[in-house]
């Protein structure tokens, strides 16, 4: 089957319809999503009706979780706790329902699904060989999908070998068929790569590959949004640099 992964939307509604349109021509069969629909971006009501409406899997993220009162503000820095507090204050109510019963963890096809990683779903940055190290020795999985840095990376580990890292660029393709794996699709909200582009994912859960792909999205549009309503100018800039 082929999947489009996609993580970390973050409220960003114009990168989230980019992506879905250009999912819809790859012919991928289902939509997952790694968690945080919601935390930064001005419009968290469109982007969880969007992925309730195209996500077959949908986890939950940490900014999700602060969102519904699962996890306290103090946890987070003093621009995400602003914008998760307005968050709060305009999703509605069935939304926040919804948000609330996603687990920040799963599988489906054989593959782990994690926000963040096997040892820790809700905060743990796997950004490293030491950590993907770690994480690949408690995982149950041999492919395991992970988000939350907002990198789009790879680590494998061969069997009887040590683990390897590499960030990984558009049209980027892996054979996933030896060895165990670490995956991370990118932020399709808010890329902190370098590459101001949403980033995502294709996934063949039958050959066992994954090819990574950018989508351009109208960030001025999104910049504008979020200082209309007043949201931290620092996660405003950020959207033009991809950091």
């Amino acid at each position: 089957m082929l999947v489009a992964i996609v993580s970390d939307i973050h409220g960003n509604r114009h990168a989230f319809e980019a992506v879905l349109a250009d999912v819809a021509s790859t012919g991928a069969g289902e939509l997952w999503c790694l968690g945080d629909v919601v935390g930064y971006g001005a419009d968290p009501n469109d982007c969880c009706a969007l992925a309730r409406e195209n996500a077959a899997v949908c986890l939950a993220g940490n900014h999700d979780l602060a969102v519904t009162g699962t996890i306290p503000l103090d946890e987070f820095s003093h621009g995400a706790a602003l914008a998760a507090r307005w968050t709060q204050e305009v999703l509605a109510d069935d939304h926040v329902e919804w948000l609330r019963s996603l687990s920040p963890q799963g599988d489906e096809e054989g593959v782990g699904l994690y926000h963040a990683s096997p040892r820790d779903p809700v905060w743990e940055y796997v950004l490293s060989t030491l950590l993907a190290e770690l994480c690949l020795d408690v995982a149950e999985e041999r492919v395991c999908l992970v988000g939350h840095s907002h990198v789009a990376l790879s680590f494998v580990r061969p069997e009887g070998e040590a683990a390897t890292g590499d960030t990984r660029r558009a049209g980027d393709a892996l054979d996933m068929s030896d060895g165990e794996w670490l995956i991370n699709p990118g932020s399709v909200g808010q890329p902190r790569d370098g590459i101001p582009t949403a980033g995502w994912m294709l996934l063949d859960t039958d050959a066992g590959t994954a090819t990574w792909r950018r989508t351009a999205f109208d960030i001025a549009a999104v910049q504008a949004a979020m200082t209309r309503l007043a949201l931290p100018e620092r996660l405003v800039a950020r959207l033009a640099y991809g950091l």
